[in-house]
């Protein structure tokens, strides 16, 4: 499970988005859903990403977050010798949906759309 310690404990407070946006930029691709939201690639670079806070809300037990994320993928081809397909990258974008525990930081990460 993804714990969000520094976002929790900068919740209500003016630097929390930017906590969270840094927390999930640091966060191991693998744990975010971005090879289940590509729209144009197959395979999710290996490029940074960019977090956008879409929207925040309060909840009994959790801070429910709805974050976009841009990112980058390619289209990995046969892997052969003679291959003539260029690997370029092309621009991704999903939504995906952080309840953050206020007890224990735990973070559930679930993928909204995809486009």
């Amino acid at each position: 499970m993804i714990r969000l310690e520094k976002a929790l404990h900068a919740w209500q407070t003016p630097g929390f988005d930017e906590a969270l946006r840094q927390e999930i930029m640091q966060l191991n691709p693998d744990h975010l859903p971005l090879q289940q939201g590509l729209s144009s690639g197959n395979h999710v670079a290996d490029t940074p990403i960019t977090v956008l806070i879409n929207s925040i809300a309060e909840m009994d037990e959790v801070i429910r977050v709805r974050a976009g994320i841009l990112y980058q993928s390619i289209i990995t081809g046969c892997s052969c010798a003679d291959d003539p397909t260029p690997i370029s990258e092309m621009s991704e974008y999903c939504e995906v949906q952080l309840d953050i525990n206020k007890n224990s930081a735990s973070t559930e990460i679930t993928l909204v759309n995809n486009n």
